[in-house]
């Protein structure tokens, strides 16, 4: 018997951009009938669609119908283009590339959530999704409720539910309030339940697209350790992730696609250190949004980023608390402005380091650099992240995890326990003096 867990052969899928159908209703549905065995009988017809408040279905000149015969040029888009390979029982595979390169895409196919175009993915086992938390939820149902409802539209079976029920409680940290609406808990909170539903399903093949940065930070710790679990116990993993750290902690394989086409395929050292490398490349990255016409629409997008200041051998390696200066490169199709630019730095925990912001911003035509000058830079050694973000008044621009990591290597001022170590790195001098103290910096002790 075969060991092979999913095979994908030239795998397309092909979506047309501006285009949208005929939304219908469940009351639409159910009135159809009614509305046609009236229309002949004086009027009726016409009756029941003023009643229900149906509307004709009439094309509109900004949207075209699909099945439009003369479609305009440039309207369609590959998300995927003849994609090919395999994956076997038991591997844990990373999927790696830029927002838009496929990635989703290729997920909602295997998960037969999206018929593809061309070609066929073969997968064999139950498969698990984790595609998009909170699928299934209801604001004005319980927290209990939502488990069970949830549970059933991911595959579990009722007795599955009751007998994970206590777990997927415990992990998401909701028992307080368990018989309370959900429309009453916060975001984090809603997402901690949704992810702990999904983690809890026992399939064969699990699919994950970028969920593990759910909550704070205790949770993501969870979530992680719940999918070192996973992989552990033999089950086939296809992994999606912009974390590079959690693509190297996780997966023994990767593939790297962009523009809907497997770039590289191999292991993990290989193939992420060729996808640092080229999407440092400001060029190359222009190379592959512009003129390949990914993503025609963009309006602008962040290429690449570097240390250049103090100058070492590898851009993005610091090696000294400051003075540190730092260039980020954007390219814009034309001028920008106002805009909200925002920027972020995660540590490999994914805590909020630092974060800044400007608003009003004015983004010329062309290629500009965006420079951070920091006089010190005091943070421990290790790999960190940044997040940069580009709004205009109406939406967001661009959202990019940069790449590669930023490493801080240099010397540890740190105490050498882990469970005293801080965030700050900080430099300091220390003595013993023999004097005693003044009164008011004696704690009351008399002398």
């Amino acid at each position: 018997m075969s060991d092979i867990a999913i095979r994908v052969e030239n795998l397309s899928k092909r979506y047309r951009i501006g285009q949208r159908e005929r939304y219908y209703a469940l009351r639409d549905v159910l009135a159809r009938p009614l509305v046609g065995l009236g229309s002949s009988v004086l009027g009726f017809g016409s009756w029941i669609s003023r009643v229900l408040g149906l509307k004709p279905s009439t094309p509109n000149p900004q949207h075209p119908t699909l099945n439009a015969q003369h479609p305009t040029p440039n309207t369609y888009i590959w998300a995927l283009k003849d994609v090919s390979f395999e994956v076997r029982q038991g591997e844990v595979i990373g999927i790696i590339g830029r927002n838009g390169a496929g990635k989703t895409t290729l997920l909602k196919i295997l998960a037969r959530i999206t018929k593809p175009t061309k070609g066929y993915a073969e997968v064999r086992g139950r498969v698990g999704s984790l595609l998009e938390v909170g699928v299934g939820f209801h604001p004005e149902l319980t927290g209990r409720e939502n488990i069970y409802l949830s549970g059933a539209i991911l595959g579990m079976t009722r007795g599955e539910i009751e007998q994970k029920f206590d777990e997927i409680v415990a992990f998401s940290g909701v028992e307080q309030f368990l018989d309370t609406p959900l429309k009453h808990y916060s975001v984090g909170m809603q997402m901690r339940l949704a992810f702990a539903v999904a983690a809890h399903l026992e399939p064969e093949i699990l699919l994950v697209d970028e969920v593990l940065a759910v909550g704070d930070l205790e949770f993501q710790k969870k979530c992680l350790g719940k999918m070192e679990e996973v992989s552990r116990g033999g089950r086939t993993v296809l992994f999606v992730s912009h974390q590079m750290n959690q693509i190297r902690r996780l997966c023994e394989r990767v593939i790297w696609l962009d523009g809907g086409q497997i770039v590289q395929e191999g292991p993990k050292a290989k193939v992420v250190a060729a996808y640092e490398a080229a999407m440092n490349s400001w060029k190359h990255q222009l190379e592959l949004d512009v003129h390949r016409g990914i993503d025609p629409k963009v309006k602008a997008c962040f290429l690449g980023w570097e240390i250049v200041e103090p100058k070492g051998p590898e851009p993005h390696i610091l090696t000294t608390l400051g003075p540190v200066t730092i260039k980020f490169y954007l390219w814009a199709r034309e001028e920008l402005g106002p805009c909200h630019h925002g920027i972020v730095l995660y540590d490999a925990e994914g805590r909020k380091i630092w974060g800044w912001c400007i608003d009003g911003l004015r983004i010329p035509a062309g290629y500009s650099t965006l420079v951070y000058r920091f006089p010190i830079f005091p943070v421990c050694p290790g790999s960190y992240s940044w997040l940069l973000t580009l709004f205009d008044l109406t939406s967001l621009i661009d959202r990019w995890y940069a790449v590669p990591e930023f490493i801080v290597a240099t010397e540890d001022y740190q105490h050498r326990m882990d469970e005293w170590r801080g965030i700050l790195n900080l430099p300091s001098e220390f003595e013993i003096l023999t004097s005693p103290p003044t009164p008011s910096h004696s704690r009351g002790l008399q002398t």
